[in-house]
């Protein structure tokens, strides 16, 4: 391409400060240093986290100016010195938590799949190579990274370990939502708590991850998937991945607003389920919605996992004595995939029909109008607003 080597102008929506709009402007992108990439982004997405960086909320959010975004899907633009898996022209998906495939951590097979030089971490705000930054906006003032990505500009710069090629044939406006969303929560099904065929899960905040956990809970073959959750419209979100009246595991088989009852929402659960789920998931990134997660487990072998962001230094209140009644609580990171190796097969069942990704999408805007996006999702009018550029 003509602008390989070459600093390209283009538009991105800026943050300056926390609860500002965005400003849509011109920005300078630097092309791609060694194992970098430059993509040109085609489609993306905001998910709570961006809403929480936008907010503020927590110190490692709050480096101005920034370009947000993570969830995103494009072509490769221009590759940097080293980077052999990845040429101009193919289709990616960028992935916050990323994989060298060097590292001890990604080389541990099933342990983990974090890696030891890009993994998420919100406190990075700048390339991994050099220590600087790959943008500025028309007056030379450098403009900060955002988890690895930075995906609201019409370009932007990743490490090759952040950036995942995918099949030439896929729908690159559904790729979109396995930057993050579906990915961590239909990947905490399947990988972290590995649902099976029978088990029973409840899960927490019925937002997109929320109902991602509910699309795995439910093509793992679930015979109950407990949904709980204050806005009495996520009962019929959560229901509209139901196909049809039969008594098969089709979306959320139960609702809870615990404003409508009158007990704690663990005992209800219990109830209802003799005892506990095998599963829940919280992410609502509420404390106490955590401890009720944790409580609403069959004891013996029941495990909460946590998928919510916690941006507040409040600890959970949990007394050791608790987990000897075989209860377990673990986090899940990016639904426990190892981004590259891990998420075209991924996009492969995504295509085959194995997961339902239109459901997710339920609104559709241009780029420029990013802001009435925010909105949106600050409402709670929607699972993913997609942006294309």
């Amino acid at each position: 391409m003509a602008s390989n080597g070459k600093v390209i102008t283009c538009r991105a929506a800026v943050a300056y400060g926390p609860g500002q709009p965005l400003v849509v402007e011109q920005v300078q992108v630097d092309p791609p240093q060694k194992m970098e990439v430059r993509i040109k982004i085609l489609f993306t997405s905001i998910c709570h986290t961006d809403l929480s960086a936008w907010k503020g909320e927590s110190e490692a959010q709050r480096a101005y100016p920034r370009i947000l975004g993570h969830e995103a899907s494009g072509v490769v633009e221009s590759v940097g010195e080293g980077v052999i898996d990845m040429k101009e022209g193919d289709q990616v998906v960028p992935i916050f938590n990323g994989e060298c495939g060097d590292c001890i951590y990604c080389k541990s097979s099933k342990k983990t799949n974090l890696c030891g030089k890009f993994r998420v971490n919100p406190f990075k705000s700048v390339m991994n190579s050099d220590g600087k930054v790959r943008f500025r906006n028309k007056d030379g003032i450098p403009i900060y990274h955002f988890l690895n990505t930075s995906t609201f500009s019409d370009y932007t710069v990743v490490d090759s370990a952040c950036l995942v090629k995918i099949d030439p044939h896929a729908p690159l406006d559904k790729m979109t939502l396995l930057s993050c969303g579906v990915s961590t929560g239909l990947g905490a099904a399947w990988n972290t708590a590995d649902v099976q065929t029978g088990e029973t899960v409840a899960v927490f905040g019925l937002g997109a991850v929320g109902l991602a956990v509910v699309e795995g809970a439910r093509t793992r073959g679930a015979s109950k998937i407990i949904g709980v959750d204050i806005n009495p419209e996520k009962r019929i979100k959560g229901k509209r991945f139901r196909k049809n009246h039969k008594c098969e595991a089709i979306g959320i088989t139960d609702f809870i607003n615990p404003k409508e009852i009158d007990v704690p929402v663990h005992e209800k659960i219990r109830e209802m389920t003799e005892g506990g789920v095998h599963y829940s998931f919280e992410c609502a990134g509420n404390m106490e919605v955590l401890r009720e997660a944790f409580l609403c487990t069959h004891d013996g072998w029941g495990m909460a996992i946590v998928l919510g962001i916690h941006p507040t230094p409040t600890l959970l209140s949990l007394h050791p004595m608790e987990l000897f009644d075989g209860r377990r609580i673990v986090a899940s990171v990016f639904g426990d995939f190892k981004g590259k190796s891990q998420l075209p097969l991924f996009a492969k069942q995504c295509m085959a029909g194995v997961v339902k990704l239109d459901e997710f999408i339920t609104h559709r805007l241009p780029f420029e109008k990013i802001n009435e996006a925010f909105q949106l999702l600050l409402d709670g009018k929607s699972l993913r607003c997609l942006l294309h550029l």
